[in-house]
């Protein structure tokens, strides 16, 4: 590897905030060409944020004072952040949030919502939707594909002579564990607890509490098998 190749991924390993792997493979041109882009959506988020961010064209924020950033953070193009509530929203380090994801504490300035904790190198992709309103907290290191979808609220329908929009909600949280791979169009319900190292396959729909290392499968979601340490 030449010494020009190896200062620019060590260049962009800074700006990350943690080692950067390459594939051999990739042509150089095509690692300029990334760094590039990535060096004008961080000026963009030093502009913006004040921050080391690489943060992505045409990126909507509201209730900024609520936005906490670690480093190393990157928000792609088309995102949308909105901050206001108890909480606000926190991210960790090395934090990636894909492109058209929105990001939504509170759904009315009459009941704010309590707010949406990411921990340190948690990958979120494209498409997806977490809302805000009961508190969701994602742990460390967990990934989790496109079309994502997290709803910490439930609206209240048992009385009949009520309008269902005024009957109120009822919001338990959200909580998903550190290191855990979560699949493609994933949708998790208000109360759901999922434990450390859990995987959830493409399109599960989970509600309820799933012990660490589960397996978890189907609408409604339910554990089909366990991680277990190699002997």
């Amino acid at each position: 590897m030449s010494r020009f190749r190896k200062a620019t991924i060590f260049a962009a390993g800074k700006v990350r905030g943690r080692p950067i792997e390459i594939d051999a493979n990739i042509a150089l041109k095509d690692i300029l060409d990334i760094i590039y882009k990535n060096g004008i959506a961080l000026m963009r988020g030093i502009i913006r944020l004040r921050k080391m961010v690489i943060l992505g064209k045409n990126i909507e924020l509201s209730g900024r004072n609520k936005l906490k950033l670690g480093r190393g953070v990157v928000i792609r193009d088309y995102s949308k952040l909105s901050c206001a509530g108890v909480e606000g929203i926190q991210f960790g380090d090395g934090v990636s949030i894909g492109a058209f994801c929105m990001l939504s504490v509170s759904g009315s300035i009459a009941d704010l919502g309590a707010g949406i904790r990411i921990g340190n190198n948690v990958g979120i992709g494209d498409f997806s939707h977490i809302g805000g309103a009961g508190l969701v907290t994602i742990g460390d290191d967990t990934i989790i594909g496109p079309y994502f979808s997290v709803h910490p609220e439930n609206h209240r329908f048992q009385d009949l002579e009520i309008l269902i929009r005024h009957q109120g909600v009822i919001r338990q949280g959200i909580a998903v564990g550190t290191n855990c791979w979560i699949g493609t169009k994933v949708s998790i319900l208000d109360g759901a607890k999922v434990g450390d190292g859990c995987v959830i396959a493409a399109g599960a729909v989970v509600k309820g509490t799933f012990a660490a290392n589960s397996i978890i499968a189907g609408v409604p979601a339910k554990v089909i098998g366990m991680r277990y340490a190699k002997d």
